[in-house]
């Protein structure tokens, strides 16, 4: 059991939940986008003081491994480094759509079901990743270019749980399955998911490498041309 502090900036939401005992105890979150440097670390203060504690009673840092945004991931990163160097604690990486994949099994709650995470990319790109219901990858993280017949192998066989930023593109390409798709419109990246995650990678003491480690990016990052 440990008390876990879960930072979660892949994507347009910049968010920060504390955990006890695998429970949220304080949670900051935010969707306005492009706050991540503004706002990431005013969001760990403020979760450590509505839980009235010390950061020297926390066991271990959590971050959201992405996939995503580059400048985000490098935010998150950044910041939860900082605080295991100063506080002397672990660091716990947890991939960002198994996250969210959890997220969606708790809320579906069924066996027979994939559970499909979706991360927007840009125009009909999406990275994604599918599970079961155990939370085992059946196809890992990639970066997909959507059309209507993308997740038929899957559809044929059964009902399939779409969640996170980039799942409306896929609602919008109306697949020929449609009563096997399950839409899941509440659920995103989000630090409040990985906290099941975040305690049982702690109790299995699976630490990343405070020195070395890095984001999940997935693609590299091609800096854009300044258009005067």
């Amino acid at each position: 059991m440990a008390t876990i502090l879960n930072i979660e900036t892949a994507t347009a939401v910049c968010s920060v939940a504390l955990a006890k005992d695998g429970k949220i105890i304080a949670l900051q979150e935010s969707s306005q986008p492009n706050i991540h440097a503004e706002k990431i670390v005013l969001f760990i203060r403020n979760a450590m003081e509505e839980a009235s504690l010390p950061y020297a009673a926390l066991d271990a840092i959590a971050i959201g491994s992405g996939p995503g945004s580059y400048t985000g991931l490098r935010i998150g990163t950044s910041t939860a480094k900082g605080l295991c160097y100063a506080i002397d604690k672990p660091l716990i990486a947890v991939p960002t759509l198994k996250a969210m994949a959890a997220a969606s099994q708790a809320s579906v709650m069924r066996s027979d079901v994939y559970y499909c995470s979706m991360i927007d990319a840009r125009r009909l790109e999406v990275y994604t990743a599918m599970y079961d219901y155990s939370g085992k990858e059946i196809v890992p993280a990639e970066a997909k270019i959507l059309n209507k017949d993308s997740f038929n192998r899957f559809l044929d066989k059964g009902p399939v749980a779409f969640a996170g930023d980039g799942m409306p593109k896929m609602k919008a390409l109306s697949p020929p399955h449609d009563e096997n798709c399950i839409w899941l419109d509440d659920i995103y990246a989000s630090a409040k998911n990985m906290v099941q995650l975040s305690e049982e990678a702690f109790i299995q003491k699976q630490f990343a490498n405070v020195a070395y480690y890095e984001p999940f990016y997935l693609k590299d990052f091609i800096a854009g041309k300044k258009v005067l």
